[in-house]
């Protein structure tokens, strides 16, 4: 439980530091904005601090990585916020990732093949049990597939593993976010924060209610 712990804590320091760090790059790009793009600010900043903290070892991550690349503003935000050796070894863990797919796909054709057997032995109720069960995992796969980054394409159980790792990712930056929010909201009832923080303070609020709707 205490590595847990200690896992957990060094994980939203990282965060919190490379989330700061993107903010700050970001307001360097562009000094004067409104709500929605201090909304996009700190999502963007966000996402690329906790995707490095990953440090491109999971599927989602490098995902998420790559789709806020494709605007070429954003490519020159992601390399300042990525160091050199987070971009080296982001080739590494795909091909990884492509053999533990391999051995996965393996097992679940064997699984499935002796479950099949069994259903054949069973009779007809247990087919249809079976049919039941098997169109509820599909369902609940694709809403799986289309909530995690890159989940589209993974198999059942590179699904599983990359959901709850993007679950406890997701429930850092809430975390985090709350507790920066609480303790700047606290500072605004008694005055020490200025009408900038107060605007960042709204964005920070609103980004919260949609990570929040994810996670739960």
């Amino acid at each position: 439980m205490k590595a847990r712990t200690g896992y957990s804590t060094s994980l939203k320091q990282e965060f919190l530091k490379k989330w700061i760090k993107g903010i700050r790059i970001y307001s360097n790009f562009k000094k004067d904005m409104n709500i929605l793009e201090r909304k996009k600010a700190i999502k963007l900043s966000a996402d690329l601090a906790i995707a490095s903290t990953r440090n491109a070892s999971t599927r989602w991550s490098r995902t998420l990585t790559a789709n806020i690349s494709k605007n070429e503003t954003n490519k020159i935000f992601v390399e300042q916020i990525f160091s050199d050796s987070e971009v080296i070894k982001k080739e590494a863990p795909s091909r990884l990732m492509a053999r533990s797919n391999r051995i996965a796909s393996k097992k679940i054709w064997r699984r499935s093949h002796i479950t099949q057997i069994k259903a054949r032995k069973m009779g007809p109720y247990a087919v249809k049990a079976r049919s039941i069960a098997k169109k509820l995992v599909k369902n609940r796969t694709k809403v799986l597939k289309s909530l995690v980054p890159g989940g589209e394409n993974m198999d059942g159980i590179s699904l599983i593993k990359e959901t709850l790792d993007y679950i406890v990712s997701l429930r850092v930056q809430v975390d985090v976010m709350r507790r920066l929010a609480s303790a700047a909201e606290n500072s605004t009832r008694l005055g020490l924060s200025s009408k900038c923080s107060v605007h960042w303070l709204q964005g920070i609020f609103t980004v919260l209610d949609h990570w929040c709707a994810m996670v739960h």
